[in-house]
């Protein structure tokens, strides 16, 4: 009669486990970023993980880069937006490994960007062996989000954020912004 009670209380204990997650689950991936907030941070890539700890949720997320400013206001909307859900107690962890890459942006991510006039990623570039040190503008080959042009120039390999570079369309003569492959 023991094993059997504890049997049943073992399964709904893994049921309310199974519920919070899904809970904890759904509610970090309502975070949007804050320097791009057509974009999820699941949609983005940097939602790496949602688990449950300890009794308690843990989620793990990653910058775009090292010294992503946003990753502090990430962090707090995150905890805010689990606490919101019934988790008080949940904690977010800033894992460097493995660095994020552009490819992890979903495509849901990127139809989102398009459609907010921002051009997305291409295929990150593959290195094996050292990384030649260059400092020429990067070659990229990418459209103007407005027309679909392919005549555009780099105007700025730094726009409004450093994720982000700012070319212009020399047919329609609009500037835009291009998240840059990484």
């Amino acid at each position: 009669m023991t094993a059997t009670l504890e049997t049943r209380m073992s399964a709904t204990q893994n049921t309310t486990d199974a519920e919070a997650l899904d809970r904890a689950r759904a509610a970090a991936a309502r975070v949007t970023d804050p320097e791009m907030p057509m974009l999820t941070l699941v949609d983005l890539g940097v939602l790496r993980d949602v688990t449950i700890e300890d009794d308690h949720v843990v989620t793990t997320i990653t910058p775009t880069y090292s010294g992503c400013p946003a990753m502090a206001t990430m962090r707090d909307d995150l905890q805010r937006e689990l606490q919101d859900a019934g988790f008080p107690d949940a904690e977010v962890r800033v894992s460097l490994t493995p660095a994020w890459t552009s490819d992890w942006i979903t495509e849901e991510g990127r139809q989102a960007l398009k459609g907010a006039g921002i051009s997305p990623p291409g295929q990150a570039p593959r290195h094996t062996g050292p990384v030649a040190l260059t400092l020429m503008p990067t070659k990229r080959a990418l459209v103007c989000t407005l027309c679909g042009s392919a005549n555009v120039k780099l105007s700025s390999e730094f726009g409004p954020t450093a994720c982000k570079a700012m070319y212009q369309c020399d047919d329609c003569l609009e500037p835009f912004e291009h998240v840059k492959e990484i």
